[in-house]
Formats: C-alpha cells, structure tokens, sequence
C-alpha cells in the first residue's frame, strides 16, 4: 500500500486499478496521452480536386509555382463547367489569386527542373461566387454530432483513440456540404464521453445531455471495418452511415486498396461518400433529428404577447379549470453580450465565422463590431447562456478557444 500511495504522488493524474488476487498494478493515464485530432478546415470554400499539371522550369521552386499557376486556371474552368457547363471566362493569375482560397497538394514529385502533381484548389464562396453567380449561403442541417468509429482486428474504438478513421474525418472540408458536422478533436473529456459503447446506449436521457454539452441535435455514427488480407497486402474496408440513438443504418458499402499505403486515400474517399449518404438521406426526409433528443426553446416574448392580445371566449366552466390548473409560467434565460477576437485573412473569413457561430444553439446574434482585414477583429454576440458554456459550445465546432479578460479569442483547428 506504501508503494502504490508513492505511485500516487508522482502520478497525480493517473488511476490506479489494484487487481486483488493477483496483486498487479494497471496505470490507465488519460491526461497527457496524444488523442487530439482537429478539423483542418469547415470554411465553405468551392473545391476543385484532382488536378493534375506537369511543369517544366528553369529550377525546382519554379517549376512548383509554375503548377500551381496552371492548377488555378484549370481549376477554375473545371469548377465553371461544373456549374454551367461550356467554356469558363477568361480571368488572369492577378484575377485567380483574388479569388484562390488555397492549395491542396494530393500528391507531388519534385524534380530539379520539373514539377508533377495533383492538386485541389479551393476557391472561395464570397468572391468566386460573385462571377459564377451562385449564393453565397447554403441551406444546412440541424448541427449534428459525429462519432467515427473503426473497428479493426476484432477491436472497435472512436475517440479513445487517434484513427485513421478520425485522421480522415478531420481531414474533410465540411463547408460546402449540407450537413453541419459537429467534429470534437478529441481532447478533455472526448475520449471518456465518445466512445463506442455509448453508440450503443438506448436511453435518451444520457443521450440529451451529450449533445446539449456539444451543442448537437443528433447523433451520426459512421463506421469502418478494416479487414486486412495479410501483412502488407490488401486492405478492404467496409463502411456502413448509421445515425441516431437506435443506431440507424442508412447505407452501407466497400472499398479496396492493394496496399497499407493506400489507406489514407481511401478512407478519405470513403468520407466524401459517407457525407453523399448523409446529404441524400437529408434531402429525402431519412436524416431527420429526434424530436425526443430537442430540449423544446422557451416561447417568444412577442408570440405570448399576441397570444394575450387574441380574444378568448371561456365559459364558467372552463374559467373554473383554468384556475385549477393553473401554473407558474416559465421565463426564458436572459441574453448575454461577449466579445469574440477572430482572424480574418480575407472577407471570406469574416461571414464564414459569423455564420458558423451563429449556428450553435443559443446564439441570438453575432455581428462583427471592429474589422480588420488581415489581422484580428472583434464580434459581439448575444448568447443564452454564461461565458463558459458559450467557450464549450465553440469548441465542439472546431474552434481552438482561448478566455481572458471576459472575451474570448478563437481560432479555427489546425491554424
């Protein structure tokens, strides 16, 4: 007992687990262990990908400009076409680099003179959407929190763990699909509250303060069984999108790869059409949020004020059960004003984080008061709730949140 009361003081954060008959000593340390795996972009960029170019220059770091340069104006014809079919108008790399949000190298070789490589270029919303003359908001899901979990060698784990399944999940831009995922990275409590046995929990009692805590209406599971042939072999994987508390299947489906170092590619492939199950499952009325997970929102001031204002007809009677039963009525929690400091690189930056907040529950509004293009602006927001629940509430949105001084500084995961 000396010893293990030794143990204890050097290990702090550890839980210490005393098998009685055999009289060994588990450590199960979950602080300080590296679970954390943030989403790199939810921005609503348009994408372009799998852009191949191969550029010949006077030097390596030419040749890399040069492809990127010839990305931004294939891209840009691919993502016209795509919109209107027929030829794109002709723009300039001055034009292009306006309105390119980012490269995304899929894969590149790099020679001393040349480059080859297939790139994705994201163009962003605001600004490309103003020439192809699309909307710049999409309508969206009910936010949605996910679970990924992958089962492999007999073992199935989510967050309790970092993946390649989750890798992939954080990988995905999410912006321009009409799910509103609610990614976790994985650190504080993720890996005790996600795991995969809680999929598996009916109750909707438990259900309700996980996802009120994450700011979610529901729940979506997606899943991977990886089965691998032999060592160094085949990989198959076999994806099934389920959502919900009862664990719902929506689709299943499988893909292959010859190899272990195809695994990234295609479990990435197998996100993209997980979130073309989802999007579909949406538009057709499948993917809709239990109604028994919803914490009901109080009643408007101005809905109870006409409410009064209708005339009623009540007899003797009723007036006589109406006093019976009446109750007390509910008040409504009072809004509260923070202050948000948030990068903003471009116009772009400004609506797509103005948007993304005011899309957790319990947001009033959220208005940029101080705008500084290319550094650090300010936005008010009127939030039901205190500053940290608020802070928890953004966090579960990808953001890396920071509190000081009453205001809160945010950035997105990855930045």
């Amino acid at each position: 007992m000396n010893v293990i009361k030794r143990l204890a003081r050097y290990l702090p954060h550890a839980l210490l687990v005393v098998l009685g008959g055999a009289g060994a000593i588990v450590f199960a340390q979950i602080e300080g262990s590296d679970r954390t795996e943030a989403p790199i972009d939810s921005t609503s960029n348009l994408e372009v990908g799998g852009v191949k170019v191969d550029v010949f220059a006077s030097t390596a770091n030419a040749a890399r400009i040069g492809g990127w340069r010839e990305a931004q104006r294939r891209g840009w014809r691919l993502l016209w076409q795509r919109i209107h079919g027929g030829g794109a108008p002709g723009l300039s790399d001055s034009q292009l680099d306006a309105i390119v949000a980012g490269i995304v190298v899929e894969n590149e070789q790099i020679g001393p003179n040349r480059y080859v490589a297939t790139l994705g270029v994201l163009f962003d919303r605001v600004r490309a959407g103003q020439i192809l003359g699309v909307s710049g908001v999409a309508t969206r899901s009910a936010p949605l929190l996910v679970i990924p979990i992958q089962w492999s060698g007999g073992t199935a784990q989510s967050f309790e763990a970092r993946t390649e399944w989750r890798k992939a999940w954080a990988r995905f831009r999410s912006g321009a699909s009409p799910i509103d995922y609610v990614r976790p990275s994985g650190s504080g409590a993720d890996p005790l509250l996600l795991t995969q046995a809680q999929t598996g929990r009916p109750g909707r009692r438990w259900w309700r303060l996980l996802l009120d805590q994450y700011g979610a209406a529901d729940v979506l599971m997606p899943q991977v069984r990886l089965e691998h042939l032999w060592p160094g072999g085949p990989v198959i994987a076999h994806f099934s999108a389920r959502y919900g508390p009862d664990n719902t299947l929506l689709s299943t489906f499988a893909l292959r790869v010859e190899n272990s170092a195809g695994l990234a590619a295609m479990l990435d492939e197998g996100v993209k059409r997980m979130d073309q199950i989802y999007g579909d499952a949406l538009a057709s009325g499948r993917l809709r949020p239990d109604s028994t997970l919803v914490i009901e929102e109080p009643v408007a001031a101005e809905e109870l004020e006409e409410a009064a204002a209708a005339p009623v007809e009540q007899t003797a009677e009723t007036d006589v059960e109406a006093a019976e039963t009446e109750k007390p009525a509910s008040t409504s929690v009072a809004a509260s004003s923070y202050s948000i400091q948030f990068d903003t690189p471009d116009v772009g930056s400004v609506s797509d984080t103005e948007s993304s907040v005011r899309g957790i529950p319990g947001v009033k509004s959220a208005s940029t008061s101080s705008l500084a293009l290319g550094g650090v602006s300010v936005m008010r927001v009127s939030f039901e709730g205190d500053l940290a629940t608020l802070r928890i509430a953004l966090s579960a949105r990808g953001f890396s949140v920071q509190e000081g001084g009453g205001s809160l500084r945010i950035k997105r995961g990855g930045q």
